[in-house]
């Protein structure tokens, strides 16, 4: 696997230049997988029964692990964020996953990391607007006018310290991947690579999501004051 981030095509809009990147292609591929997954869950909604069992069941689980989680983590005001959360999650699954296929996974380009650590600063904006209003802003002076340019500074490291945090795990997997892959015989490669696959394309990579997720809540929840309540 090349380290660089491929670059497929170039199309020009408008005097703009828009590159086809392989972060761009393999995000695509995955949200199709994803958007599929979602066509056979809706279809066979009319199928489920008030007992689940067999797909219903997992279905159901992932629905109501991510629920809790939200839940415990950010309480009932914000309950309506699990929706955001639960996208993220899988995304997040499925991009770490993808590293098993032999796609480079999408979170080892540190653009994609950043931009779901973008939104993660936009919604503690936003949820601390909206819980707290001029209180929320008011903080920002505190605890002298002065202040105002370190607490904007503070702000602003959280998706970058997130997003490094993302990238910087599921990059140096890859790395490690890709060097046991290539320091291995061809013979051996179903045995130490692909314990390797268990530890750093699942385990790390499923810990760093849920750390991401989780961090991303304490955030908002700590903006929205909802422990307050």
């Amino acid at each position: 696997m090349n380290f660089n981030i491929r670059v497929f095509g170039v199309l020009e809009i408008a005097g703009a230049e828009f590159w086809i990147t392989e972060t761009m292609v393999v995000t695509w591929i995955i949200m199709l997988v994803l958007i599929a997954f979602a066509v056979v869950v809706r279809l066979k909604l009319k199928t489920f029964s008030d007992i689940p069992k067999g797909f219903q069941n997992v279905v159901e689980l992932m629905i109501d692990i991510v629920d809790g989680f939200v839940k415990d983590s950010a309480g009932e005001k914000l309950h309506a964020l699990g929706n955001w959360f639960f996208m993220v999650l899988i995304f997040m699954m499925a991009s770490i996953f993808s590293g098993m296929v032999w796609l480079r996974p999408p979170l080892a380009d540190w653009s994609m990391a950043f931009a779901f650590a973008l939104m993660t600063l936009l919604l503690i904006q936003v949820m601390g607007i909206k819980h707290r209003k001029g209180k929320y802003l008011k903080g920002f002076l505190e605890p002298f006018p002065l202040f105002l340019p370190l607490n904007l500074l503070g702000e602003l490291a959280r998706p970058i310290s997130l997003s490094f945090r993302l990238f910087g795990n599921i990059f140096a997997g890859m790395i490690i991947m890709t060097l046991a892959y290539t320091l291995t015989p061809v013979w051996a490669r179903f045995g130490l690579p692909a314990a390797l696959h268990v530890y750093f394309d699942i385990a790390t990579g499923v810990i760093q999501a849920y750390i991401f997720c989780a961090l991303s809540l304490a955030f908002i929840a700590n903006a929205a004051a909802t422990q307050e309540d």
